[in-house]
């Protein structure tokens, strides 16, 4: 399954180090969410990042980025659903419904389904939980598969029922980063040791 990690709503010191060293223990995919940010702060981010790792970005906000910076991609979601004009290159959404899937499935090459276990994303919204056999109809239909990413209250007891879902891999936010006080933690190892722990229940 794919893992992918959503930044914090809010830029944090030293964040940059952390990312870097999340990717050099084999981060794959990063969702760069900073929903109330402005460019400066995001170039500032991306600029601190080694350019190396800059093709596994995707930005859920000021989509020029992806070709200054040469990034993985842009998200559309509630807040920037607009694609910018002549864009080529990879697409991701988030849906928060069934039918929200079956509409912008072909326009993606993934989408995040949030909410599944609990509504974390900043972006979400209020749209309710839907029940297990709810999803496990829907995956039955086609309609969850491969290229759809479950996003919400993801953690370490609830990934293999992610997979019996056919959920084609995770999005985490909270499940990784509630494991950090970036006002008094300093030492960052708990947050590498938690990723190789996804990982390895996402292979």
């Amino acid at each position: 399954m794919k893992l992918i990690l959503v930044t914090t709503p809010n830029y944090f010191i030293e964040e940059d180090k952390i990312l870097t060293a999340l990717f050099e223990e084999g981060l794959d995919i990063l969702h760069m969410c900073k929903p109330s940010s402005v460019p400066m702060f995001a170039e500032r981010l991306l600029t601190l990042i080694p350019s190396q790792y800059h093709k596994r970005i995707v930005v859920h906000g000021h989509f020029y980025l992806k070709e200054e910076f040469g990034l993985k991609g842009i998200h559309l979601s509630d807040r920037n659903n607009q694609m910018p004009e002549n864009y080529k290159g990879l697409v991701s959404t988030t849906c928060h419904t069934l039918d929200d899937i079956c509409l912008k499935k072909t326009s993606s090459d993934y989408i995040l389904f949030t909410p599944v276990f609990e509504n974390e994303s900043h972006e979400c919204g209020s749209y309710p939980l839907l029940t297990k056999d709810m999803l496990r109809n829907a995956s039955k239909m086609g309609i969850i598969d491969k290229r759809v990413i479950a996003f919400g209250g993801i953690n370490e007891n609830n990934i293999p029922e992610i997979k019996d879902l056919g959920f084609g891999g995770v999005a985490i936010m909270n499940g990784l980063w509630n494991n950090f006080d970036a006002c008094i933690d300093s030492d960052y190892h708990t947050l590498i040791e938690q990723l190789h722990r996804f990982k390895k229940l996402c292979d």
